[in-house]
């Protein structure tokens, strides 16, 4: 298998519900936020795995004199691209976090989440209180996968995610995954009725 059969694999959208938003600037009063979209090094692993579970490999060497700085290199199919990730300042300004950005700076060279860049850069109200902003941006249909693009598709995805390897013991998740697959099913019927009726 080589690295041009699987690039559309890697290259392809998210699930929305792994997109997350960040600010990136405020205004003065703090009152509005630019939120710009990333997904965690834990989903940029889990598609390199769903691609290519045995041809990729990461690996990280410590920035000496920085702030927790690393240089990643990942290697996928025999193809290495490098990259420099930060861990940031304070609390948040560990290894860990500086081995995460380098991977996903590095899988982004692979086209993994590249996409994400393209979005238009979105000011929304803030809550400072909460640190959150107080709506989350919704993705365009462009940014979302095919089969979340059909009636139900993005309900049935989160039920089928929390599914993937057994029905969860806990019974407030086994709600979860019930309200997701109802949601799913009841928005297919609602489409399909509409598709039905005569114009």
């Amino acid at each position: 298998m080589h690295l041009s059969q699987v690039q559309r694999r890697l290259q392809a959208p998210f699930p929305s519900h792994l997109v997350g938003w960040k600010p990136q600037a405020f205004t003065k009063d703090r009152g509005r936020a630019l939120l710009v979209a990333y997904v965690d090094a834990r989903a940029v692993q889990d598609r390199l795995d769903a691609v290519c579970p045995d041809d990729w490999s990461f690996e990280i060497v410590v920035v000496a004199n920085t702030t927790p700085t690393v240089k990643g290199r990942l290697t996928v199919l025999g193809v290495t691209r490098e990259d420099i990730g930060e861990g940031g300042e304070g609390e948040a300004g560990t290894l860990k976090a500086a081995a995460s950005d380098a991977l996903k700076r590095c899988a982004v060279q692979f086209g993994i989440g590249r996409y994400l860049y393209d979005l238009p850069k979105t000011w929304v109200d803030w809550n400072e209180a909460r640190r959150e902003p107080v709506t989350t941006p919704e993705l365009p249909e462009w940014a979302r996968p095919d089969y979340e693009r059909t009636a139900g598709g993005a309900h049935l995805a989160q039920a089928m995610e929390q599914l993937r390897h057994e029905l969860p013991e806990d019974l407030d998740l086994q709600r979860e995954v019930y309200k997701h697959l109802k949601a799913a099913l009841g928005s297919i019927d609602t489409f399909k009725r509409g598709q039905d009726t005569p114009a």
